[in-house]
């Protein structure tokens, strides 16, 4: 049995997650850390609410509300969604807790005394009219690198590179828009340069990283890599707790990146075992698996290495940075301010989790960027999930139950067609498990579409509802019947990492009564639905979307935008 973190991306809590945050980060460890423990794994699911640096706080701004206001109704809302999305967490938690905060701060000191942490005085922008200086989120402008007209102080949306606020050309302040001046500061900066060799090594040699990862880092470093800064002059966020820094907070990324450890450490003290993040995370055999965008790559595949080595703790630098390509929306970008895209409690006002689970997982943009379609998402649900899944599996059981109240039969001699839907149905497992191996949930789940697909051929070609009807041929349809009611056992199983609910409906209606998500993996070795098994009445597991959904859809949304209950900040 192998120890995992598995490890999501912290989303921010200035709003709502949309549905590309939600394929990006939280909901691909969800169905990863579900397949971990169905493998039997010892496997601890950790990620939180983002609340600190300028993105809160320009937030908090516009609204004229304290921050902490802000993120306690944010934070409580946002845990509520992932519930109901069936996100399995060890523990979701915040950075405005003590236990975060703790570990911060002690842990970069620990960096600060080992000599990778020294101070500089620059010149930063700084808003005249506002009187504060503008790290960050705090500023807008050009990106010198790509001419993105909406850069912003610390990254560029379009390129992905990360920036410095005096590196923009024609900045502006957010808050006012006017041109700010440039005034001195101190800052603490992580001499991230250092560090090169050691980076560079872990990154050439690592066997697991996805080629997007790899090449990423390697030009990042190739370019030669700079020190950033470490701390900031807003007030919103993590003391630092360097000697003569006591104005100044920690940059909500290196906060942000700790929060994976500290989270599996708040695991522990609920638990009532302080040391027992130790157990996973001083290991070396331990596997962290981090869930990202590939906006995120830098911070995990480089800046969190670097944290991690220059603490002089021994602790497991990332195995897996599992980092999407983007998802649009019919187009285009996701923006609240133009409402487009689809949030995730509007997302839960109009269909079920699980459908939005398994269209999501789907669509993954594993390998290029993927656009959300309405048009996709009805073909999935209707011929995917509905007509492949949902009709081979109420065709089987129904049969079993009209003809053989409700009993799987006793096969007979096992034909050509038969020993190759067998085989089908064995191996789809492995082919399942191979592709959750190299973390390619969008492919795992393709393969259970196709076993189902096989299965309605199969049914087809054996035609049981006419051999069940004559003497010299039922022994063939008890045959194909068996088959059958076994690939939906192997299909219920391999569904229920990502969509656990109607798992469970159809392992329910496939006469089990154990929760599908403790299952064992393995049980999928060899047929397991014995002759003689009781199923219960079958229903239709799932249900179509109207003929008419696309006409109607833009209605649906906006009904799903008008009924949904937000906190009164995001109202």
């Amino acid at each position: 049995m192998g120890k995992w973190v598995v490890c999501s991306a912290w989303p921010y809590v200035n709003s709502v997650p949309h549905l590309g945050t939600l394929i990006g980060s939280v909901l691909s460890a969800d169905v990863f850390a579900r397949y971990l423990r169905m493998k039997g794994e010892d496997v601890i699911f950790v990620s939180g609410s983002d609340e600190h640096g300028t993105p809160i706080e320009v937030e908090a701004r516009k609204r004229n509300i304290d921050p902490k206001v802000l993120t306690d109704q944010v934070h409580e809302y946002v845990s509520k969604l992932f519930k109901e999305f069936e996100i399995s967490f060890d523990n979701y938690t915040r950075t405005e807790n003590p236990v975060h905060i703790k570990f911060v701060r002690d842990f970069l000191l620990k960096i600060y005394n080992n000599g990778y942490i020294f101070t500089q005085e620059i010149q930063m922008p700084y808003c005249p009219k506002d009187k504060i200086f503008l790290p960050d989120r705090f500023i807008e402008g050009t990106c010198p690198y790509c001419g993105y007209e909406r850069a912003r102080g610390d990254q560029c949306d379009k390129c992905g590179r990360l920036l410095e606020p005096w590196q923009l050309i024609n900045p502006r302040c957010v808050f006012c828009g006017s041109t700010p001046i440039f005034k001195k500061t101190k800052h603490w900066y992580f001499d991230l340069p250092k560090l090169t060799n050691d980076l560079e090594k872990f990154i050439v040699e690592h066997e697991n990283f996805p080629d997007n990862v790899k090449k990423f880092s390697l030009n990042w470093i190739k370019e030669g890599l700079k020190p950033r800064a470490i701390t900031r002059d807003n007030k919103w966020g993590i003391p630092a707790p360097f000697p003569g820094a006591e104005d100044k907070t920690i940059y909500v990324w290196f906060d942000a990146l700790l929060g994976y450890i500290s989270a599996s450490i708040e695991y522990g003290v609920k638990k009532g075992k302080e040391d027992l993040w130790e157990k996973y995370w001083k290991d070396p055999e331990t596997k962290t698996v981090y869930f990202i965008g590939k906006d995120n790559i830098p911070f995990h595949a480089i800046i969190l290495p670097a944290l991690i080595i220059a603490s002089g703790e021994k602790l497991v630098l990332p195995w897996q940075v599992a980092a999407t390509e983007y998802l649009t929306f019919e187009g285009e970008k996701f923006s609240k301010s133009r409402g487009i895209g689809v949030w995730i409690d509007e997302a839960l006002e109009m269909f079920d989790a699980d459908y939005w689970r398994f269209a999501l997982i789907s669509m993954r943009p594993e390998v290029k960027d993927i656009n959300f379609t309405w048009k996709e998402f009805y073909r999935t649900i209707n011929s995917d999930l509905n007509d492949d899944i949902g009709n081979f599996i109420h065709r089987t059981l129904s049969f079993i139950a009209k003809y053989f109240n409700h009993e799987v039969p006793e096969p007979g001699k096992l034909n050509e067609i038969d020993n190759d839907f067998k085989n089908k149905i064995l191996q789809t497992p492995n082919t399942v498990e191979k592709f959750f191996n190299e973390v390619r949930l969008k492919l795992a789940l393709h393969a259970v579409i196709e076993l189902a697909r096989h299965g309605n051929q199969y049914l087809n070609r054996k035609a049981p509802w006419d051999k069940v009807k004559k003497e010299e041929t039922i022994s063939d349809a008890k045959t194909t019947l068996w088959l059958s009611a076994n690939a939906v056992g192997f299909l219920a199983l391999m569904l229920a990492p990502f969509i656990p609910k109607h798992a469970q409906k159809i392992w329910n209606m496939l006469g089990m009564e154990t929760d599908i998500t403790k299952e064992n993996w393995n049980r999928m070795k060899k047929l397991f639905i014995n002759p003689g098994h009781k199923i219960r009445k079958p229903k239709p597991v799932f249900r179509k979307l109207p003929l008419d959904f696309l006409e109607k859809v833009n209605e649906l949304l906006s009904k799903a935008r008008a009924s949904v209950k937000r906190p009164s900040v995001l109202r």
